[in-house]
């Protein structure tokens, strides 16, 4: 028992490391003297002084930010709806609808959309990867919503119905709050995917419209500087802060009473 034990708590320790050791190297470095990654020289801040005044840079995270907050509340919305549908009105054509874009390999999405865009003579820009992202990001959330409702007693509902409650007043009283904590789950995996996405944003994006991811990789094909893991903590840093934000939420949000 106790060799059996102390194995699953080595598993678990390898695998933790396999995890989170990179995304520590990579904070580490962050703050390391040298324009290369090869060896620690010293501790530093110049390469977040240098990310401050990196135009470039800026202006590719601003343009991430933007578009992960627009797919995130747009998708959360749209992916909110198909979830409750799919749960209870068990149609057979909105689960492929939705969860399609989870099963289409990135670059085939990515080259469908692009010809959607052609087609329809759309502009290539901030616009078409934001629709690009929602388009994706949908069904994540309705995968975690209906998850959510799976596990929901629906006598709570009924009962509501009974007391005189519209369709709305029982969604919004009962659902709603009861499948609050899968909402905000779903609008966080959705804010994560969009944020990091490339090849979908690679094959969407226009020419003058440039992502952090895009931007990055444009700097890996001429060289990597620390300016990168600079942007890469402060990425981790708002991901963290998420995180806790919707860990503190959660609880209040399971202990709330429908009215």
């Amino acid at each position: 028992m106790r060799k059996g034990r102390a194995a699953l708590w080595a598993a678990a320790i390898v695998a933790y490391l396999f995890l989170y050791l990179p995304l520590a190297i990579v904070v580490v470095y962050s703050f390391n003297d040298s324009r290369l990654n090869a060896e620690w020289v010293g501790f530093t801040l110049d390469w977040y002084r240098k990310l401050a005044g990196n135009d470039e840079m800026i202006s590719a995270a601003i343009n991430s930010l933007a578009i992960a907050l627009v797919a995130s509340l747009v998708s959360t919305a749209l992916g909110t709806m198909a979830g409750v549908a799919m749960h209870r009105y068990r149609l057979r054509l909105l689960p492929v609808l939705v969860l399609t874009p989870i099963a289409v390999p990135e670059i085939l999405m990515g080259v469908a959309l692009l010809i959607f865009f052609v087609l329809l003579n759309f502009t290539l820009g901030l616009v078409s990867v934001a629709l690009a992202h929602i388009a994706f990001c949908i069904g994540f959330v309705a995968i975690v919503v209906r998850a959510r409702l799976a596990g929901m007693d629906e006598s709570l509902i009924e009962a509501a119905r009974d007391c005189g409650a519209t369709p709305w007043q029982a969604f919004r009283r009962i659902t709603l709050p009861l499948i609050m904590p899968g909402v905000i789950a779903g609008a966080l995996m959705a804010f994560t995917l969009s944020i990091d996405d490339f090849v979908i944003t690679f094959f969407t994006a226009g020419a003058g419209t440039v992502t952090l991811p895009l931007q990055i990789y444009s700097m890996i094909k001429i060289a990597v500087t620390p300016e990168v893991n600079a942007v890469s903590t402060l990425l981790m840093l708002l991901t963290l802060v998420l995180i806790l934000v919707a860990a503190r939420l959660s609880p209040s949000l399971l202990r709330t009473r429908p009215d």
